[in-house]
């Protein structure tokens, strides 16, 4: 049953997240810049629990209820995720919400409810085989192709964080009806604050998608110090081992942004990127970026940085030793990429996304009174 009419009061917006990747910060800034535009934000959260400090940051944003469930891909069946439509359902009414923000499109397979669901493809299983391993999801796996479907068509709208993620959707799922994109964001301010000569980067690198092995090889070649920030060992066994890079591991959002900003170049190897949240918080911090020359980050960075290889190490060590020699193209790229990073703040994004929340508040509160 949807929520009573109350014309004059806030929205109130049902939002999965998760801990453990960059859905996190997606939400917690959305949250934040819908909630002057009178848009309430109750978290629900799955998988593994989050620190206390994540914890405090979503409950300034809104109001975070966890729930005993897990995320699709740290399970190895459908069964292990079973629940879950039901579960955040069930929430959805205790909190009286308008409208379901589902950030895993498994999570809206099946559910069965009155209100309206929206459903953002931050990334998936799929697409990233076809990245990765330039193949189908393995057959042990095809369960979440087939939950993802399943999730799509229950979806009164469908997001991509790209155009570019869009259309890998596209061609692994078939035409998704619905599909429309709306650019993530960040909400750091920018800066010019002086630079030092080293290089971060910053993932969990345990995915073969952030191609963390090439960043370590280029390391070996590059004149300037590498950072690697982030998670080594992923929930499932897998585990990179830095050699050459300095790995300083998991940093605290802040800490990192701090040593982000002191970067000279900012890099990212990644062979799959729906969109590239680090590569446009680098570029607020005013960094010189070197990208893999993959499609989404042409779309978003075209001409504000310097594109490698992400298959050779000597293409990205080649670019890290340019920008390390030339402070005039470092400086001249920074520019570029922090004036190109002022067109995904979290006022454009609320922005998108309220015009897409109000379309569905219009149509469930007027099939409500026929």
């Amino acid at each position: 049953m949807i929520g009573q009419q109350r014309p004059n009061r806030h929205r109130r917006v049902l939002m999965t997240v998760d801990a453990v990747g960059g859905v996190w910060r997606y939400a917690m800034d959305l949250a934040a810049a819908l909630k002057p535009k009178n848009i309430e934000v109750v978290f629900a959260g799955l998988g593994p629990s989050p620190t206390e400090e994540k914890i405090a940051e979503a409950n300034r944003n809104g109001k975070l209820v966890w729930l005993d469930a897990p995320l699709d891909w740290m399970v190895q069946d459908q069964k292990a995720v079973a629940k879950v439509p039901r579960l955040v359902v069930d929430l959805a009414h205790r909190e009286q919400a308008d409208l379901l923000h589902l950030n895993l499109p498994s999570q809206a397979a099946n559910m069965k409810t009155e209100l309206p669901v929206i459903v953002v493809c931050h990334s998936c299983v799929v697409t990233w085989f076809a990245a990765v391993r330039s193949s189908e999801v393995l057959p042990n796996w095809q369960w979440q192709h087939r939950l993802n479907l399943a999730g799509f068509a229950r979806a009164n709208a469908v997001i991509a964080p790209s155009r570019s993620h869009a259309v890998a959707m596209d061609a692994a799922y078939g035409r998704i009806p619905n599909l429309k994109v709306v650019h993530n964001s960040s909400a750091l301010d920018t800066s010019d604050e002086p630079k030092q000569n080293f290089i971060l980067a910053a993932g969990r690198w345990w995915d073969d998608g952030k191609n963390g092995a090439v960043l370590d090889a280029a390391a070996a070649l590059a004149r300037w110090p590498v950072i690697a920030v982030g998670e080594s060992n992923g929930p499932n066994g897998q585990c990179l081992q830095f050699r050459n890079a300095d790995h300083r591991g998991e940093l605290a959002h802040g800490r990192l942004i701090a040593l982000m900003r002191q970067a000279g170049v900012v890099a990212s190897p990644s062979v799959y990127e729906p969109f590239g949240l680090a590569a446009l918080e680098a570029a607020r911090g005013g960094a010189a970026l070197v990208l893999s020359d993959i499609p989404t980050y042409r779309e978003i960075w075209n001409d504000a940085a310097l594109f490698a290889d992400p298959y050779r190490p000597h293409s990205f060590a080649d670019a890290f030793n340019c920008l390390a020699d030339d402070p005039q193209l470092r400086a001249a790229l920074a520019l570029k990429a922090r004036a190109r990073s002022i067109q995904f703040g979290p006022q454009a994004q609320a922005q998108a996304m309220l015009g897409i929340y109000s379309g569905m508040f219009d149509r469930a509160f007027s099939t409500a009174a026929e």
